[in-house]
């Protein structure tokens, strides 16, 4: 008999003699809390649910899996819980590491050692009472080490990259169980992989990375009714063309629906926004914000704010929401991409459609990067639908979708990592020349496929 024809039954028996009460079953009130992702349009049903709350649970909780015969999910937060959505969790522990949560700040290096469930708020905290700041993305509540190990978008990004470049160790218990810290100069293939390849080649319990000198920000927003969508945008599209590598920006469509708990300026209302943040003086960013502001937009916050208060810019929701998205990259935005844009800004069913402004150190390929290092091409388009009920679905699905069809003149092959959301997506276009190599990586440090992850390599 295999491990994998050991009954149900004896695998849960022998995970309780090896973990107690720390592992949950389904039936178990931990079970349900456990395996519920902050994407909460994805529901999980994994094997069994584990939260540890030190390396040495990581440890222990690998180890028993693989001896029961079955595969292990990571998951910090379930931001990315989409991704998983196709894949099957019946032989899966999925390791909650919420409970893994904490960072220390060394000033005087400008780095971070953050723990593998925590969030970029945590990061922020502490950096922030340095005169410091990390390379985050538009929320504060998403995962650290999910959001970097998969290249990572930041708002600083023209200016330095994907924030994967700032990573500089990462420890992590591997395929046999075993606590490795990786570096270039430790276990260097395997640093490599993991920059692009992250929780496929174990669980981080974590992550060292370098801090940004930044203790404020010139950052905000611009505003307007929707019914101005289409000279903002072709403004907006104008001006990225000549922007400075100091600059960017995102401009999004998005539709309100009449909610008592948001702001008026919100609430029922349809707008076009243009945010981000600007790495020059006050007057340098004052002027080159000018042509955009000469638009009259009804709110414009743009001004010197704390560099952690960069994180609320994007209002991005702050609470788990039931969505799906979808996304693609594009290497111009011409004027019939922008007619597409405010076409699909339209479209029944997308909460958001959304470009983000890449280029700059972002398309740069880092000397001594991962195996993702740089994305390729000029915006990013990115459209979200909410799924407030199970039935709604299939219809968000179709919608995201749908949103996205009219840029093939204008996608390349990239893809960026984080923005791949749906089940059974292949990720193979987000690593790029890199994808034979992270293939064969995998099969070298985790032959027997332990670790189930949100981006199959």
């Amino acid at each position: 008999m295999t491990l994998s024809d050991v009954p149900v039954d004896t695998r849960v028996d022998r995970l309780r003699a090896a973990l107690g009460d720390r592992v949950a079953f389904p039936g178990d009130a931990a079970y349900d809390a456990g395996r519920v992702p902050w994407n909460v349009a994805i529901d999980q049903h994994p094997f069994a649910v584990l939260r540890p709350e030190s390396a040495e649970d990581v440890v222990d909780a690998v180890r028993a899996a693989t001896a029961c015969g079955l595969r292990v999910a990571p998951q910090s937060t379930g931001h990315a819980a989409g991704a998983l959505a196709d894949t099957d969790l019946s032989d899966v522990v999925l390791l909650s590491l919420a409970g893994l949560r904490g960072a220390t700040v060394d000033p005087v290096g400008r780095t971070a050692r953050v723990l593998g469930g925590s969030q970029w708020n945590d990061v922020l905290a502490v950096a922030a009472a340095h005169g410091l700041t990390a390379m985050h993305g538009s929320s504060g509540d998403v995962s650290v080490v999910g959001y970097l190990l998969s290249g990572g978008l930041s708002f600083y990004g023209r200016a330095h990259g994907l924030a994967v470049e700032t990573v500089r160790a990462v420890q992590l218990v591997t395929a046999d169980g075993s606590l490795v810290r990786a570096s270039a100069d430790e276990h260097a293939d395997l640093f490599w992989a993991l920059r692009g390849g992250s929780g496929a080649f174990g669980v981080v319990v974590s992550i060292e990375i370098d801090l940004l000198p930044y203790a404020d920000v010139f950052a905000g927003m611009l505003l307007w009714d929707a019914s101005h969508a289409d000279v903002v945008a072709r403004a907006w599209a104008e001006w990225t063309a000549t922007a400075p590598e100091t600059a960017t920006t995102t401009l999004r469509v998005l539709h309100f629906p009449p909610m008592p708990e948001l702001p008026p300026f919100l609430s029922g209302r349809a707008l076009v926004v243009v945010d981000g943040a600007i790495l020059d003086t006050d007057a340098a960013a004052s002027a080159l914000l000018a042509p955009l502001r000469a638009l009259e937009p009804e709110m414009d916050t743009f001004a010197r704010i704390p560099s952690a208060g960069l994180v609320a810019v994007h209002m991005d929701p702050p609470d788990p929401t039931p969505a799906l998205t979808a996304h693609a990259v594009l290497d111009s935005l011409p004027g019939e991409a922008v007619d597409a844009l405010v076409a699909a800004a339209g479209q029944p069913g997308l909460f958001i459609v959304e470009l983000r402004h890449l280029g700059g150190a972002i398309a740069r390929p880092a000397a001594n990067g991962g195996a993702v290092s740089s994305l390729e091409g000029e915006y990013l388009l990115h459209t979200i639908a909410v799924v407030p009920v199970p039935e709604a679905f299939a219809a968000a699905a179709a919608a995201v979708r749908a949103g996205i069809a009219p840029f093939e003149p204008w996608r390349t092959d990239a893809l960026a990592l984080t923005f791949i959301d749906g089940g059974g997506e292949d990720a193979t276009a987000g690593y790029g020349a890199a994808a034979a190599r992270l293939r064969e990586l995998k099969r070298l440090f985790d032959p027997a496929n332990v670790f189930a992850s949100a981006r199959a390599v």
